[in-house]
């Protein structure tokens, strides 16, 4: 399995700091998660019960060369927002086979856990797992 590069990156990035830094990053990604399109309505998407606050995800695999993906949190949940915003910096655009064979675990290499309770990164897990299903059901 491998890592697509934007979300190689983020990984590297995450390593480069320490403690209580990767929580300041995991909040500018929170900041930066991209807004729905405005023909996309948080009614239409599917939620991730798995997420300890409310999140949307839609995935549009239409393309299997350029998957978008769209995520909605709100402004309340920073931890599930910047998890939401590594998904889509580090997925969004990339080839179905190449978001596929993305380590189930690969949050694992952020280095949050140590920082982060289990039961939130189980909800940045549930995303993944979501994301792949519904390419799965388009693709094969």
């Amino acid at each position: 399995m491998s890592t697509p590069a934007p979300l190689a990156e983020i990984i590297a990035d995450f390593a480069d700091v320490d403690g209580q830094d990767k929580l300041a990053m995991l909040l500018e990604f929170a900041n930066d998660l991209p807004a729905l399109p405005a023909d996309l309505e948080e009614a239409a998407m599917e939620p991730v019960p798995e997420c300890q606050s409310p999140l949307f995800l839609h995935v549009d695999a239409s393309d299997p060369e350029q998957v978008r993906l769209y995520f909605s949190a709100p402004a309340e949940a920073p931890t599930t927002r910047g998890f939401a915003a590594i998904l889509a910096a580090g997925l969004d655009g990339q080839p179905a086979a190449d978001i596929l064979a993305v380590p189930d675990d690969f949050y694992l290499e952020l280095g949050l856990a140590k920082l982060i309770s289990p039961l939130r990164t189980r909800g940045l897990s549930a995303m993944l797992h979501r994301i792949k299903r519904r390419i799965r059901a388009v693709v094969e």
